[in-house]
């Protein structure tokens, strides 16, 4: 736009130095001329293309001397090109023509082409300048976006350590209150169910058995205390993913994209299925290579297991393992889907 801006005035001042000389029926001709050339050269990108044109319109100066007014609309389109000093070929129609200008034309010729030069490189440094600056924009931009998908990975592995760490606390808690405070309950019961047997006072008998009664009640609170605590620190993909870590037969990939929390014994089902079939991996297949995916779906729960092995001894009619895994899955409604093409797949579905 700016380049079209540009053309447009120096035009202006070359049709203000041509008109007033000229009152021939034909003087429109090298209007035409000149606004041709130039439209043709500023849709043309192949300086070579723009070089041949240009110097053809140097030519048709020489033959006809009225076409020297538009030299400066011409030059515009040359100027600052790789061919830095092709422009000065103008000088040529200009001189050999000199003596038919008139003196103020002899001037103003020059003058506007140096207009031209000016426009010429303030356009050139604009585009220059506003391509700077959207390509500093657009590396802004990509920075922000990189900086944001880290600090959101960051985000999220120190959520995960957070938890990971909530999930090994609680384990030791539940730990402690069973190795210690549950041992010494059920020793004290035993105690006082030993002293129970030996004493002969019924009095002393009734103190000790309400005692026994409030210390059984106690442990029976411990031990759901603590199977809660256990429950609630088992998180499927942690597990899912020690399994694995421990698993030397071959590389194994994992992928889990579960946002919910299913239920806890959904989850030890899972854990449970996976254990069985790296097992099998191990003792069944010459794998190179397996992936466990753990999928959510809007109705649905999908757990994938498949190695690239091509010598598996266990069908899916007779083995242990797989009629425990049907029977697992079965119980939650599911349905369980085993191939042995291309290697051995276990395709899981669980509804919601």
């Amino acid at each position: 736009m700016n380049k079209l801006i540009d053309k447009i005035i120096i035009f202006i001042f070359c049709l203000i130095l041509y008109i007033p000389g000229e009152n021939s029926i034909y003087m429109i001709i090298p209007i035409l001329a000149a606004v041709i050339f130039s439209g043709t050269l500023s849709c043309l990108e192949d300086q070579r293309i723009i070089t041949v044109i240009f110097i053809v319109y140097i030519v048709i100066c020489f033959f006809q001397p009225l076409a020297l007014f538009f030299i400066p609309l011409i030059c515009y389109d040359v100027l600052l090109f790789k061919f830095r000093w092709i422009w000065a070929l103008a000088l040529m129609p200009y001189l050999s023509n000199i003596n038919q200008l008139l003196t103020v034309q002899r001037g103003l010729i020059p003058a506007i082409t140096v207009t031209a030069y000016i426009l010429k490189y303030r356009s050139v440094s604009f585009e220059k300048i506003k391509k700077d600056y959207f390509h500093l924009r657009d590396n802004t931009k990509e920075i922000s976006i990189q900086l944001e998908k880290k600090n959101k990975s960051l985000l999220e592995k120190q959520d995960y350590e957070i938890n990971l760490a909530m999930l090994k606390e609680r384990n030791r808690i539940a730990r402690d209150i069973h190795d210690n405070v549950g041992h010494m309950l059920s020793r004290s019961i035993l105690q006082i169910g030993a002293l129970l047997a030996v004493n002969k006072d019924t009095e002393t008998k009734e103190s000790l058995r309400s005692i026994k009664d409030t210390l059984s009640e106690a442990m029976d609170s411990i031990r759901r205390s603590v199977h809660d605590l256990h429950d609630e620190s088992i998180n499927l993909e942690i597990e899912i993913q020690s399994l694995i870590s421990n698993f030397n037969f071959c590389p194994v990939e994992f992928y889990y994209d579960v946002e919910s929390n299913p239920d806890k014994n959904l989850e030890y089902c899972f854990i449970a299925i996976v254990k069985e079939a790296l097992s099998n991996i191990a003792k069944h297949s010459n794998a190179a290579k397996a992936s466990v995916k753990i999928i959510e779906h809007p109705a649905l729960y999908q757990l994938v297991i498949e190695d690239n092995g091509n010598q598996n001894d266990c069908k899916s009619n007779n083995g242990m393992g797989l009629k425990n895994i049907s029977d697992r899955v079965a119980a939650f409604d599911g349905n369980v889907n085993i191939s042995t093409d291309k290697g051995f797949r276990i395709f899981i579905s669980i509804p919601k």
